[in-house]
């Protein structure tokens, strides 16, 4: 069952200027006997005791207890396969298949990372085929080729400068297709190579170059064309893209490539070629990413919903659809942040929704009546799920945490709309404190955490995580917002955050904070907030610029645009060109860069950062965290050695969620119920000081 925020019939509920609002949280003594009729404490009545100090049966230790982190999903005709990074073993990416729904086990032998850094977030780090496994070992960067029964074969020369991923097997000329990525003496190209499967010594033919970077390489099931996605500085793919075709020679070269379709306002995503050599596609020419399909003269829309059938190519190996047969395509999309599942009938363009016990669903790959994906659930963790298009049944293959809890313990997320700073509305997820052996005093709100997510082009999703029970089974009220820029809600949306990234977003951050204390579901003088990455900058924009959260968390954020905007990796050189400006203008980055307005961050902030990241410079933390501390202001810095972007290992996850909850807990005088490792913090107790 789903929240009646939500209609079961997959409508958009009811909404108002005021926003969509929430039942009001005042404890009578009716929903006291109501809850502690579910309480599971002394004689069954749940513990009367203020948010914040109940006893949670999640600690931090069960958040990566047995954890893993599904990345990617195959399949061919007789097994499953998937990639599941284990934070136990340092992250690795380990290759797992279920054969014929026999036992799971690990294919390759252990200590091969399948996994690519191309454009530093990877994915697409491996094609299977006909049992024949083809991979990327992060641990030099080589392709492999992996028989049964046999030992890796490498494909490619031992050159650490070298990456590949988005790999593609092209059977008839013996060889794979991949994008690659190479770095010489700082700069870095990007081209579509092939590479022969007979000489370990090459790195790759180039068969297309010129542009900033590649993806979607897609070849033709008669082998005849290629089809891939390009695109070049200062764009993103979700921002500007084309999709480009050519005849593959009988050389193996490719012709003159041909434009399909893209340009400067529109956004390409996933090409496909379906099984009678037709080339469909993922557009958001009309505002929204819908389906389309071109047969080799002119270009047709197969779906045409105000819904997302895409999504920002952060990694390579995103798919949202693929082929049942030639007539019919199984496809999810993303509609008010909730996914669906839908057959399309590509000839009449007749969609059929497809009943879902899942709210999430992405990585979906097809063969014949047969799916996997990655899906999630709001009362269940994210996991490799099998659809079977014949029976109409789900089966859950792997679980990313083996960690169950109590479901009446369980906080669901409650869609929220609520207007913005542009006269529109703007999103989130809420999720109500909720433990069965508590209840908090009769009109006491709780305090709210607000959580941003990273991106910033990306959405945060209503399913079930044992990082957000964490909070809530203490007392917390969570709010994840999904603010201006955020993927979801169409273009339009998207592009709000244009120019003013440290303003939409901060704006929507507080109105969702306000909109929630409106109704009573949290209190405006407990509020906190927390984000990572680009989700670390909004925080402290948001404490740098506004004054009403009384404490933040900043995991691995961006303080000093024109820094990160230097030193941060090809992919994203260019990002803030159009998230902020032109990069010839200074005194507007300065002015959004949280480092230069430490004197107005008065409220304290913890700071997490793993000392080997690539994507955000470590010094983005340690030159606010020093301004901060010589401002006078409460400060605290956590910094993990041999940690990336991500902080990944069972030890930093541990430590800093404990210590996140020490500085709420000193922030908010809220006595603990177990004992936590005090973090030491600059300038506390925190001096009187004014604005």
């Amino acid at each position: 069952m789903r929240n009646n925020l939500f209609p079961p019939n997959g409508g958009n509920p009811p909404s108002s200027s005021y926003g969509r609002v929430l039942p009001q949280g005042k404890q009578s003594p009716r929903l006291k006997r109501q809850a502690a009729s579910r309480g599971h404490s002394v004689n069954n009545v749940p513990t009367v005791a203020p948010c914040g100090t109940w006893k949670s049966p999640i600690s931090a230790e069960m958040i990566v207890q047995g954890a893993i982190v599904v990345e990617a999903v195959a399949l061919d005709e007789s097994r499953l396969s998937w990639i599941e990074a284990r934070p136990s073993e340092g992250g690795r990416r380990a290759f797992m298949e279920e054969q014929s729904g026999a036992t799971t086990r690990e294919r390759l032998p252990i200590g091969y990372d399948v996994a690519t850094r191309v454009h530093e977030y990877g994915g697409g780090a491996f094609v299977l085929d006909g049992g024949i496994l083809y991979f990327s070992h992060g641990g030099d960067n080589r392709l492999y080729r992996h028989g049964l029964g046999k030992e890796p074969d490498p494909l490619t020369a031992e050159d650490f400068s070298v990456r590949y991923a988005d790999l593609v097997l092209d059977r008839q000329r013996s060889r794979l297709l991949a994008v690659r990525e190479r770095r010489d003496h700082h700069a870095v190209e990007n081209t579509l190579v092939a590479i022969p499967l007979d000489d370990p010594t090459t790195i790759g033919e180039v068969l297309a170059s010129g542009s900033d970077f590649y993806m979607f390489p897609r070849m033709s099931p008669d082998g005849s064309k290629m089809a891939w996605v390009q695109w070049n500085h200062p764009h993103m793919p979700w921002d500007a893209s084309v999709l480009m075709t050519a005849d593959i020679l009988a050389d193996g070269s490719i012709g003159p490539a041909a434009t399909v379709a893209g340009g400067p306002d529109e956004s390409i995503f996933q090409p496909e070629w379906s099984p009678d050599n037709q080339l469909y596609f993922v557009s958001d020419r009309t505002g929204w990413w819908n389906i389309y399909r071109w047969n080799q003269r002119d270009v047709r829309p197969i779906t045409a919903l105000h819904a997302e059938f895409g999504e920002p190519a952060w990694s390579f190996g995103l798919s949202t659809y693929g082929f049942v047969s030639k007539e019919e395509i199984l496809a999810t999309y993303s509609l008010s942040g909730f996914s669906r599942l839908a057959l399309i009938d590509v000839s009449t363009r007749e969609m059929t929704h497809l009943a879902c016990p899942f709210s999430t669903l992405s990585h979906l790959k097809v063969l014949g009546s047969r799916a996997i994906m990655i899906a999630g659930a709001d009362r269940s963790p994210r996991a490799v799920v099998t659809y079977d298009a014949t029976t109409k049944r789900f089966r859950i293959v792997r679980p990313s945490s083996q960690v169950m809890l109590n479901e009446d313990s369980i906080s669901l997320p409650e869609p929220i709309e609520f207007p913005n700073s542009d006269s529109s509305m703007s999103y989130g997820f809420y999720y109500a404190p909720k433990n069965r052996d508590y209840i908090q005093p009769e009109g006491e709100r709780p305090p709210l955490l607000v959580t941003v997510h990273d991106g910033p082009a990306s959405c945060a999703k209503p399913q079930f995580r044992l990082d957000i029970q964490y909070w809530t089974t203490r007392g917390f009220a969570v709010v994840e917002v999904n603010y201006g820029g955020s993927t979801g809600y169409g273009r339009k949306f998207r592009n709000r955050l244009h120019g003013r990234w440290g303003i939409v977003d901060v704006d929507d951050v507080l109105e969702a904070a306000h909109f929630l204390t409106r109704y009573g579901k949290a209190d405006p003088n407990r509020l906190l907030i927390r984000g990572g990455s680009a989700g670390g900058y909004t925080a402290l924009a948001a404490l740098a610029f506004r004054d009403a959260f009384r404490a933040g968390a900043c995991y691995y954020g961006i303080s000093d645009l024109a820094q990160m905007a230097r030193r941060t990796h090809k992919f994203e050189s260019h990002y803030l060109d159009s998230l902020i400006g032109p990069p010839d203008n200074p005194s507007l980055y300065r002015e959004r860069s949280p480092l230069y307005h430490a004197e107005s961050m008065t409220a304290p902030v913890i700071f997490f950062h793993g000392d080997e990241d690539r994507v955000v410079p470590p010094e983005q933390t340690s030159l606010l965290a020093d301004a901060l501390k010589s401002a006078g202001s409460p400060v605290a810095r956590l910094t993990f050695l041999g940690e990336g972007h991500g902080l990944a290992s069972p030890t930093a996850v541990i430590r800093c969620h404990e210590a996140e909850l020490f500085l709420y807990a000193k922030v908010l005088s809220i006595r603990l119920p177990e004992r936590i490792e005090p973090v030491s913090i600059d300038n506390w107790p925190t001096p009187v000081r004014h604005r």
